[in-house]
């Protein structure tokens, strides 16, 4: 008999129903509660440090930027124009989406995709109370998207893809609904070193934007797979701030930064 060696065993992943359970419960809680600390920073402090600009914020409803979690500034790389039709994937409370809506006018619009429903009735909520009719937001999974193929001028997403476990499910579906030549712009949580299984199997960690960051040449490879052409990539000015999680920063590199794509 010829010996065969034994070939190692997958490494464990997450469980896809608890990680989606921890996700919706800790952007139920960015939502309801703002002014607790996560491992993550919020608020106007975090986005004016990203780059937001201040005169644009101030024509944001403030509520949307309590809860804001982003971790790098998308527009400066979307340059988004009057009339766009724009998707935002992992919407949250809604500043991205408002912040685009002021751009693309009263002629473009926004749809916000979230699942967790605090957020979509926050962001229903403050878009009830301003002048934001060409924004929507949609209770839907950003790996299946509700909208109609070849349609969207822009995607955009900000610290949300790197909570999915099916990220190239997620860069698909957005390929499928821009039509072509339209953008993705994305700030997302990347690696510089591959995250142990003790790490990419926790559904806590995941939630808290750690446990679902995969090395960048990874994270690029499965955008241009899905069909597009990367065009930019820079890194942002963002840290955690409890202290497990800037452990885990310094240990594997963790961090931000901006991608622009164009679809092929």
């Amino acid at each position: 008999m010829i010996a065969t060696a034994e070939l190692p065993a997958p490494m464990t992943q997450v469980n896809p129903e608890e990680l989606e359970s921890k996700v919706k419960q800790m952007y139920h809680d960015v939502a309801e509660h703002p002014e607790v600390e996560y491992h993550f920073e919020m608020g106007r402090k975090l986005a004016e440090r990203l780059g937001y600009s201040k005169e644009e914020l101030d024509q944001i409803p403030q509520e949307a930027i309590e809860s804001f979690a982003g971790v790098g500034n998308i527009f400066e790389l979307a340059d988004l124009q009057e009339g766009d039709v724009v998707v935002d994937l992992g919407s949250g409370s809604g500043m991205d989406a408002f912040y685009a809506a002021n751009i693309v006018g009263e002629t473009g619009e926004i749809f916000g995709i979230d699942m967790t429903m605090a957020q979509i009735n926050k962001s229903r909520r403050l878009k009830d109370k301003g002048t934001f009719e060409q924004t929507y937001f949609i209770d839907a999974h950003i790996e299946n998207l509700p909208i109609i193929s070849n349609t969207i001028d822009a995607v955009i997403s900000n610290g949300v893809i790197n909570l999915s476990s099916k990220k190239k499910n997620v860069f698909k579906e957005a390929a499928r609904v821009l039509r072509p030549g339209g953008k993705l712009v994305i700030a997302d949580i990347i690696a510089t070193e591959k995250l142990p299984e003790s790490i990419t199997s926790d559904a806590t960690l995941w939630a808290a934007c750690i446990g679902g960051a995969i090395e960048l040449n990874e994270y690029t490879d499965y955008i241009r797979q899905a069909g597009f052409d990367i065009i930019e990539v820079i890194e942002n000015p963002y840290s955690f701030i409890s202290s497990n999680a800037r452990g885990a920063t310094k240990k594997y590199g963790i961090r931000s930064v901006s991608i622009l794509a164009i679809k092929i």
